[in-house]
Protein backbone atom coordinates (compact mmCIF):
# COMPACT_ATOMS: atom_id res chain seq x y z
CA UNK A 1 0.00 0.00 0.00
CA UNK A 2 1.38 3.57 -0.96
CA UNK A 3 2.62 6.26 1.36
CA UNK A 4 0.08 8.62 -0.42
CA UNK A 5 -2.54 6.05 -0.43
CA UNK A 6 -1.76 5.97 3.64
CA UNK A 7 -1.80 9.28 3.77
CA UNK A 8 -5.39 9.92 2.18
CA UNK A 9 -7.20 6.88 4.17
CA UNK A 10 -6.28 9.26 7.24
CA UNK A 11 -8.27 11.74 6.08
CA UNK A 12 -11.44 8.77 5.18
CA UNK A 13 -11.06 8.32 8.73
CA UNK A 14 -12.14 11.50 9.47
CA UNK A 15 -15.58 10.78 7.98
CA UNK A 16 -16.79 8.24 10.19
CA UNK A 17 -16.27 10.50 13.55
CA UNK A 18 -17.84 13.72 12.07
CA UNK A 19 -20.11 13.42 14.99
CA UNK A 20 -17.10 13.93 17.34
CA UNK A 21 -14.87 16.34 15.55
CA UNK A 22 -14.18 19.36 14.26
CA UNK A 23 -14.65 18.41 10.34
CA UNK A 24 -16.30 21.32 7.62
CA UNK A 25 -17.52 20.10 4.57
CA UNK A 26 -17.17 23.66 2.53
CA UNK A 27 -18.85 25.32 5.47
CA UNK A 28 -15.89 28.23 5.60
CA UNK A 29 -15.72 30.84 2.92
CA UNK A 30 -12.04 29.47 2.42
CA UNK A 31 -12.79 25.91 1.65
CA UNK A 32 -15.12 27.38 -0.39
CA UNK A 33 -12.83 29.44 -2.41
CA UNK A 34 -10.79 26.32 -2.70
CA UNK A 35 -13.32 24.38 -3.78
CA UNK A 36 -14.36 27.18 -6.70
CA UNK A 37 -10.72 27.49 -7.75
CA UNK A 38 -10.80 23.55 -8.09
CA UNK A 39 -13.25 23.72 -11.42
CA UNK A 40 -10.66 26.01 -13.36
CA UNK A 41 -7.34 23.71 -11.94
CA UNK A 42 -9.40 20.17 -13.25
CA UNK A 43 -9.84 21.74 -16.53
CA UNK A 44 -6.12 22.64 -16.94
CA UNK A 45 -5.35 18.84 -15.88
CA UNK A 46 -7.33 17.47 -18.43
CA UNK A 47 -6.27 20.12 -20.96
CA UNK A 48 -2.71 19.43 -20.51
CA UNK A 49 -3.55 15.76 -20.68
CA UNK A 50 -4.68 16.63 -24.39
CA UNK A 51 -2.47 17.92 -27.40
CA UNK A 52 -3.85 21.27 -27.84
CA UNK A 53 -0.88 23.96 -26.05
CA UNK A 54 -3.33 27.07 -26.85
CA UNK A 55 -6.34 25.12 -25.34
CA UNK A 56 -3.98 24.01 -22.01
CA UNK A 57 -2.80 28.13 -21.85
CA UNK A 58 -5.94 29.41 -21.93
CA UNK A 59 -7.21 26.27 -19.15
CA UNK A 60 -4.08 26.75 -16.92
CA UNK A 61 -4.21 30.87 -17.44
CA UNK A 62 -7.91 30.45 -15.73
CA UNK A 63 -6.92 28.03 -12.82
CA UNK A 64 -3.90 30.24 -12.22
CA UNK A 65 -6.02 33.53 -12.11
CA UNK A 66 -8.49 31.64 -9.74
CA UNK A 67 -5.98 30.32 -7.59
CA UNK A 68 -4.33 34.11 -7.44
CA UNK A 69 -7.95 35.74 -6.37
CA UNK A 70 -8.04 33.28 -3.19
CA UNK A 71 -4.67 33.89 -2.11
CA UNK A 72 -5.47 38.07 -2.97
CA UNK A 73 -8.37 37.03 -0.30
CA UNK A 74 -7.27 34.68 2.19
CA UNK A 75 -2.95 34.55 1.84
CA UNK A 76 -2.07 37.13 4.59
CA UNK A 77 -4.86 36.17 6.74
CA UNK A 78 -7.15 33.35 5.93
CA UNK A 79 -10.36 32.43 8.02
CA UNK A 80 -11.81 29.78 10.43
CA UNK A 81 -10.45 26.97 10.48
CA UNK A 82 -7.56 27.86 8.64
CA UNK A 83 -6.22 30.88 10.95
CA UNK A 84 -4.22 28.60 13.29
CA UNK A 85 -2.29 27.45 10.49
CA UNK A 86 1.34 28.77 10.16
CA UNK A 87 1.70 27.00 6.97
CA UNK A 88 -1.21 28.29 5.38
CA UNK A 89 0.41 30.96 3.50
CA UNK A 90 3.51 28.64 2.22
CA UNK A 91 1.18 26.13 0.57
CA UNK A 92 -0.92 28.91 -0.82
CA UNK A 93 2.33 30.04 -2.39
CA UNK A 94 3.67 26.47 -3.37
CA UNK A 95 0.38 26.25 -5.36
CA UNK A 96 1.35 29.64 -7.37
CA UNK A 97 4.29 28.41 -7.89
CA UNK A 98 3.05 24.69 -9.25
CA UNK A 99 1.35 27.46 -11.78
CA UNK A 100 3.97 29.21 -13.03
CA UNK A 101 6.46 25.90 -13.58
CA UNK A 102 3.23 24.91 -15.07
CA UNK A 103 2.82 27.63 -17.13
CA UNK A 104 6.10 27.61 -18.40
CA UNK A 105 6.12 24.08 -19.30
CA UNK A 106 3.05 24.84 -21.39
CA UNK A 107 4.63 27.55 -23.02
CA UNK A 108 7.74 25.18 -24.19
CA UNK A 109 4.68 22.96 -25.62
CA UNK A 110 5.67 20.15 -22.57
CA UNK A 111 2.03 19.71 -21.95
CA UNK A 112 2.81 16.50 -20.43
CA UNK A 113 5.09 17.45 -18.00
CA UNK A 114 3.14 20.37 -16.66
CA UNK A 115 0.48 17.80 -16.68
CA UNK A 116 2.48 16.05 -14.10
CA UNK A 117 3.41 19.40 -12.48
CA UNK A 118 0.43 20.23 -11.94
CA UNK A 119 -0.57 16.64 -9.65
CA UNK A 120 1.36 18.30 -7.09
CA UNK A 121 -1.09 21.39 -6.55
CA UNK A 122 -4.09 18.54 -5.90
CA UNK A 123 -1.71 16.93 -2.95
CA UNK A 124 -0.74 20.60 -1.57
CA UNK A 125 -4.13 21.74 -1.32
CA UNK A 126 -5.47 18.01 0.15
CA UNK A 127 -2.77 18.75 2.55
CA UNK A 128 -4.14 22.25 3.67
CA UNK A 129 -7.53 20.81 4.26
CA UNK A 130 -6.65 17.85 6.19
CA UNK A 131 -4.13 20.02 8.77
CA UNK A 132 -7.34 22.02 9.23
CA UNK A 133 -9.60 19.20 9.63
CA UNK A 134 -11.33 19.75 7.02
CA UNK A 135 -13.10 16.98 4.41
CA UNK A 136 -14.56 17.72 0.97
CA UNK A 137 -15.82 15.24 -1.82
CA UNK A 138 -12.18 15.87 -4.05
CA UNK A 139 -10.09 14.36 -0.99
CA UNK A 140 -12.27 10.67 -1.46
CA UNK A 141 -11.75 11.48 -5.53
CA UNK A 142 -7.68 11.92 -4.20
CA UNK A 143 -7.59 9.45 -2.44
CA UNK A 144 -8.96 7.00 -5.42
CA UNK A 145 -7.00 8.38 -8.03
CA UNK A 146 -3.87 8.15 -5.79
CA UNK A 147 -4.63 4.24 -5.63
CA UNK A 148 -5.53 4.10 -9.09
CA UNK A 149 -2.52 5.65 -10.22
CA UNK A 150 -0.37 3.09 -8.24
CA UNK A 151 -2.10 0.35 -9.83
CA UNK A 152 -1.59 1.48 -13.34
CA UNK A 153 1.69 2.53 -12.76
CA UNK A 154 3.33 -0.76 -10.77
CA UNK A 155 0.66 -3.10 -12.08
CA UNK A 156 3.48 -4.81 -14.77
CA UNK A 157 6.09 -5.04 -11.58
CA UNK A 158 3.67 -6.66 -9.32
CA UNK A 159 2.25 -8.85 -11.81
CA UNK A 160 5.82 -10.33 -12.72
CA UNK A 161 5.85 -11.19 -8.99
CA UNK A 162 5.73 -14.79 -7.98
CA UNK A 163 2.88 -14.23 -6.32
CA UNK A 164 1.98 -11.16 -8.74
CA UNK A 165 -1.86 -12.25 -8.93
CA UNK A 166 -2.25 -12.04 -5.25
CA UNK A 167 -0.41 -8.88 -4.66
CA UNK A 168 -2.44 -7.21 -7.26
CA UNK A 169 -5.87 -8.57 -5.54
CA UNK A 170 -4.74 -7.29 -2.28
CA UNK A 171 -4.51 -3.89 -4.30
CA UNK A 172 -7.47 -3.95 -6.05
CA UNK A 173 -9.64 -4.43 -2.46
CA UNK A 174 -8.57 -0.76 -1.72
CA UNK A 175 -8.91 0.89 -4.75
CA UNK A 176 -12.55 -0.78 -4.77
CA UNK A 177 -13.01 0.51 -1.19
CA UNK A 178 -12.41 3.42 -2.26
CA UNK A 179 -14.17 3.34 -5.27
CA UNK A 180 -17.73 2.68 -3.31
CA UNK A 181 -16.72 6.25 -0.71
CA UNK A 182 -17.25 8.02 -4.36
CA UNK A 183 -21.18 6.80 -4.00
CA UNK A 184 -21.57 7.25 -0.28
CA UNK A 185 -19.72 9.86 0.70
CA UNK A 186 -20.83 11.83 -2.49
CA UNK A 187 -22.85 15.15 -1.16
CA UNK A 188 -26.83 15.39 -1.94
CA UNK A 189 -26.10 17.45 -4.78
CA UNK A 190 -23.87 14.52 -6.39
CA UNK A 191 -25.93 11.67 -5.40
CA UNK A 192 -29.26 13.35 -6.79
CA UNK A 193 -27.14 13.71 -10.29
CA UNK A 194 -28.17 11.30 -12.93
CA UNK A 195 -25.01 12.50 -14.71
CA UNK A 196 -22.60 11.90 -11.39
CA UNK A 197 -24.39 8.64 -10.62
CA UNK A 198 -23.90 7.28 -14.43
CA UNK A 199 -20.30 8.32 -14.04
CA UNK A 200 -19.63 7.32 -10.76
CA UNK A 201 -21.20 3.95 -11.73
CA UNK A 202 -18.16 3.33 -14.83
CA UNK A 203 -15.64 3.97 -12.32
CA UNK A 204 -17.33 1.04 -9.84
CA UNK A 205 -17.70 -0.77 -13.24
CA UNK A 206 -14.34 -0.92 -13.96
CA UNK A 207 -12.95 -1.77 -10.65
CA UNK A 208 -15.78 -5.02 -10.43
CA UNK A 209 -13.80 -5.88 -14.03
CA UNK A 210 -10.82 -5.79 -12.58
CA UNK A 211 -11.99 -8.17 -9.81
CA UNK A 212 -13.48 -10.60 -12.08
CA UNK A 213 -10.32 -10.97 -13.72
CA UNK A 214 -8.60 -11.32 -10.32
CA UNK A 215 -10.73 -14.25 -9.51
CA UNK A 216 -10.83 -15.79 -12.52
CA UNK A 217 -6.63 -15.42 -12.22
CA UNK A 218 -6.77 -14.66 -16.12
CA UNK A 219 -3.45 -12.45 -16.34
CA UNK A 220 -4.52 -11.18 -19.92
CA UNK A 221 -7.94 -9.80 -18.56
CA UNK A 222 -6.17 -8.06 -15.44
CA UNK A 223 -3.96 -6.06 -17.80
CA UNK A 224 -6.75 -5.18 -19.54
CA UNK A 225 -8.86 -4.37 -16.62
CA UNK A 226 -5.67 -2.25 -15.75
CA UNK A 227 -5.61 0.08 -19.12
CA UNK A 228 -9.59 0.55 -18.53
CA UNK A 229 -9.31 2.05 -15.09
CA UNK A 230 -8.15 5.65 -15.92
CA UNK A 231 -10.76 6.19 -18.56
CA UNK A 232 -14.00 6.27 -16.14
CA UNK A 233 -12.06 7.94 -13.50
CA UNK A 234 -11.01 10.92 -15.98
CA UNK A 235 -14.61 11.54 -17.04
CA UNK A 236 -15.29 11.57 -13.08
CA UNK A 237 -12.78 13.75 -12.21
CA UNK A 238 -13.12 16.41 -15.28
CA UNK A 239 -16.72 17.00 -14.39
CA UNK A 240 -17.06 16.39 -10.82
CA UNK A 241 -13.74 16.20 -9.20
Amino acid sequence: MSHRFNHLIKIMGLVTVVGHSLVAFAADPVTDAMSAANAPYRMALFKTNGKSQEEARQALAQAQQAWDKLGAQFGAKPLPPYDRDGAFAESVAAVSRVYAKAMSEVAANQLGAAHNTLEDARDIMADMRQRNNVVVFSDHMNAYHAEMEHIITDGANTLAQPKGLLQMTAKTGALSYLARRLSTQAPDSLSKNAEFTTLVSAVNQSVSALETALLNQDLAAVKEAIAKLKGPYSKLFSKFG
